[in-house]
C-alpha cells in the first residue's frame, strides 16, 4: 500500500501523522529507518511520527564507539536498552521525553536550498511549539556572536550545541538531527519533558559537570506534563509552520514488516548497537 499525493499543480499535500506511542529502543530505531527505507521520493506523502519511549533506552550516533563512550557494564547490570542510530551526534538518554521523526522529500521543502536551510524549516514547529508554551525559545545560532561555538563534538548530545539547537532562556531543550538516503530527508529529535540529564550521564565513562544549569525541560519551565495535550500542540505548531494538514495515519504492511525484519537483522543485536556493523 503506498500514500501517494494528488497530481502536479495541486493544493499542498497532506501530511501523515503517525503516533505509535511508547515503544522500546529497539522497535523505535527501527522503525524509523523502516520509514525511511520505505518512502519513495517520488510518489509517497510526507509524514511526521510521534513516540515515547518505555522502558526507558540510550541511543548512540551512528559513528560512536559504544566502549569508550558508555558504561557498559551499568548499562547491564540496570538492563538499559542501548541501541544505535542512524543519525549522527552523541549520546542520548531517552526517558521522560516525547520523540518526533520527520521523512520528506526536498520537494516538499521548496525553500530549502542548503540543508542548513532544511534544519531551519524543519525546526520552526518546535520553536512556534515552545513558544506556544508562553517559553523564550531561540536558535542557539541567534543567540551565540560566537559561532565557531556551534557544533563541537561532545560524548553526551544535550551537552553540544548546534546552530538550530532550540534554546529556552539559555538552556538547551533537546535535539535534533538529520540524514538524507537517495533524495530522502529524516530527521528525527527529541522534547524532553521531565529533565533527566543527569540520570543519563550516569551511563556515560566520562564525568560530566553537572549539566543542570546547561539543558532544561518542560517541567523546569512550569509547563504541565499532559502527553495527549502536547502532543495536539505540538501537530497544530506543525501543521501552521509547515502550512500544511496532518491526516493520522497507521505504519503500513511493508513499514510495518521492514520495522520487524530491522528489529531481528540490526536493531536487536549487539554487532549493530555495540559496534556499528552494518548487517
Amino acid at each position: 500500500m503506498h500514500h501517494r499525493e494528488s497530481g502536479k499543480g495541486a493544493s499542498p499535500v497532506n501530511w501523515r501523522l503517525i503516533d505509535t506511542g511508547p515503544l522500546p529502543g529497539p522497535e523505535n530505531m527501527a522503525v524509523d529507518e523502516a520509514l525511511l527505507t520505505c518512502f519513495n521520493p517520488d510518489s509517497s506523502v510526507p509524514l511526521l511520527r510521534l513516540y515515547g519511549w518505555q522502558p526507558p533506552a540510550l541511543s548512540l550516533g551512528r559513528f560512536q564507539d559504544a566502549a569508550a563512550v558508555l558504561d557498559l557494564y551499568r548499562c547491564r547490570a540496570d538492563q538499559l536498552q542501548v541501541v544505535r542510530r542512524i543519525t549522527g551526534g552523541g549520546a542520548i538518554y531517552h526517558a521522560e521525553e516525547l520523540t518526533y521523526a520527520i521523512v520528506c522529500s526536498p520537494h516538499h521543502l521548496p525553500h530549502a536550498a542548503t540543508v542548513k536551510d532544511s534544519f531551519r524549516i524543519l525546526t520552526a514547529f518546535l520553536l512556534r511549539f515552545y513558544r506556544g508554551l508562553g517559553l523564550n525559545a531561540a536558535y542557539a545560532v541567534d543567540l551565540t556572536p560566537d559561532s565557531s561555538r556551534l557544533g563541537e563534538r561532545t560524548p553526551f548530545c544535550f551537552a553540544g550545541k548546534e546552530s538550530f539547537d532550540i534554546m529556552l532562556d539559555g538552556r538547551k531543550i533537546g535535539g535534533n538531527a538529520q540524514r538524507r538516503l537517495k533524495n530522502v530527508i529524516f530527521q528525527h529529535g527529541s522534547i524532553p519533558l521531565r529533565n533527566m540529564v543527569n540520570e543519563g550521564v550516569t551511563y556515560l565513562k566520562e564525568s560530566h559537570a553537572d549539566l543542570n544549569d546547561a539543558v532544561t525541560a518542560l517541567a523546569d519551565n512550569g509547563v504541565a506534563v499532559r502527553e495527549d495535550e502536547l502532543k495536539e500542540s505540538l501537530s497544530k505548531a506543525f501543521s501552521t509552520a509547515m502550512t500544511t494538514e496532518l491526516a493520522p495515519s497507521v505504519l503500513t504492511e511493508e513499514e510495518r514488516e521492514t520495522a520487524d525484519n530491522l528489529i531481528c537483522s540490526r536493531y536487536g543485536v549487539d554487532a549493530w548497537n555495540l559496534f556499528g556493523e552494518a548487517l
